[in-house]
C-alpha cells in the first residue's frame, strides 16, 4: 500500500473511532452567603452542568479541534476545524508517513483526501480522493464509519449524562483556561446509543470484534459551560485526546471541485473487476 494510501485509512480511521455562563457573585451584604462560582457548581450539580453543558454547546457554530491518538495501532495527530452546521463539515491537517501534511475534508458522509501532487499520475492527475464512508466500507470491508462526528463536543457530553457513576475528578487547567474535569466508563451499549442510528451496527460489529466492552470517558468543561479537552479510550482499539479552541471562529470549508476529484469506491470497484477479468 502506497504511503498516501495508508495514510488515507488511518486518517478516516481517526475520524470514526472522536461537546458550555459567568461567575456567580456575593451578595451586597456582608453577612449573606457567598454563592458559589461556576466552577463550584460545575462539581456540585453535575447533572445539571452537563444538561446546561449540551444547551450551550447546542448553539455553537464551530470550533477549532486538536486530535492525537492511535487508531489501528498507527499514532495519530490532526489539527483543524469544525463547522456544526447541517451537515456537518470539518478540514483538518495530519501528518502522513515521513511527517508530510495531509489534509481531509467532511462534508457530511463524504470525506475528501487530498493527494500527494507526486502520486496524482495514478488518480489521472486529481488532486482530491473522494470516500462516501458507507460506501467504502461496503466494498472493501475496512472500518470506515460516518463518526467524524464523534469529534462535534456534544458527543461526550451527552453520553455522561447519559451514563451512571459518573465522578468529579477536580479541577484543572487546560490551555490556559480553568476547567472541570470529569471521568466515567460506561458499557459499550451506552455509547452506541448516542450514534446514528444508520451506522449502530456496524459500530457495535467492530467493537466486538476488537474485544472492547466499555469505554472511558473523560471531560473538561470551563466556566462558559464548554468543553475544553475531552478523552476517550476504547479498550485496545484506540484512543482519542481533542482539545477545543476559538469557538465560534468564522469557518469556511468547501467541497473540493468535481474535476479535481477522484472517487476511491470506483478505483475499489476497477480493481475488483480487473481480479475477475470483468
Amino acid at each position: 500500500m502506497s504511503f498516501w494510501k495508508k495514510t488515507t485509512v488511518v486518517a478516516v480511521s481517526a475520524l470514526t473511532a472522536l461537546a458550555v455562563s459567568a461567575c456567580g457573585v456575593q451578595s451586597g451584604s456582608s453577612d449573606a452567603p457567598k454563592q458559589p462560582n461556576v466552577l463550584e457548581l460545575l462539581a456540585s450539580d453535575l447533572k445539571g452542568s452537563l444538561q446546561k453543558t449540551i444547551d450551550t454547546t447546542d448553539k455553537t457554530d464551530s470550533v477549532t479541534l486538536t486530535m492525537t491518538g492511535t487508531a489501528g495501532g498507527e499514532k495519530i495527530s490532526m489539527q483543524g476545524v469544525l463547522d456544526l452546521g447541517d451537515p456537518v463539515k470539518a478540514e483538518m491537517t495530519t501528518a502522513g508517513p515521513g511527517g508530510t501534511p495531509t489534509t481531509v475534508r467532511m462534508i457530511g458522509a463524504v470525506i475528501y483526501v487530498e493527494i500527494p501532487e507526486k502520486d496524482r499520475a495514478s488518480t489521472n492527475g486529481k488532486r482530491w480522493m473522494k470516500m462516501d464512508l458507507s460506501a467504502v466500507s461496503e466494498q472493501a470491508g475496512l472500518n470506515f464509519t460516518k463518526q467524524f462526528e464523534d469529534a462535534d463536543p456534544t458527543k461526550q457530553v451527552k453520553t455522561l449524562l447519559a451514563s451512571e457513576g459518573v465522578s468529579v475528578v477536580g479541577e484543572e487547567t487546560v490551555n490556559g483556561a480553568p476547567t472541570v474535569h470529569y471521568t466515567v466508563t460506561t458499557p459499550v451499549g451506552t455509547h452506541l446509543k448516542q450514534l446514528d442510528a444508520e451506522v449502530r451496527s456496524g459500530v457495535e460489529k467492530q467493537f466486538a470484534k476488537e474485544g472492547v466492552k466499555d469505554i472511558k470517558i473523560d471531560l473538561w468543561v470551563d466556566e462558559q459551560y464548554r468543553p475544553r479537552r475531552a478523552g476517550m479510550v476504547m479498550g485496545t482499539m484506540g484512543d482519542m485526546v481533542i482539545d477545543y479552541t476559538d469557538y465560534d471562529k468564522a469557518v469556511t470549508i468547501e467541497t473540493p471541485p468535481a474535476a479535481e476529484t477522484a472517487d476511491f469506491a470506483e478505483m475499489l470497484q476497477g480493481l475488483k473487476d480487473l481480479g475477475t477479468g470483468n
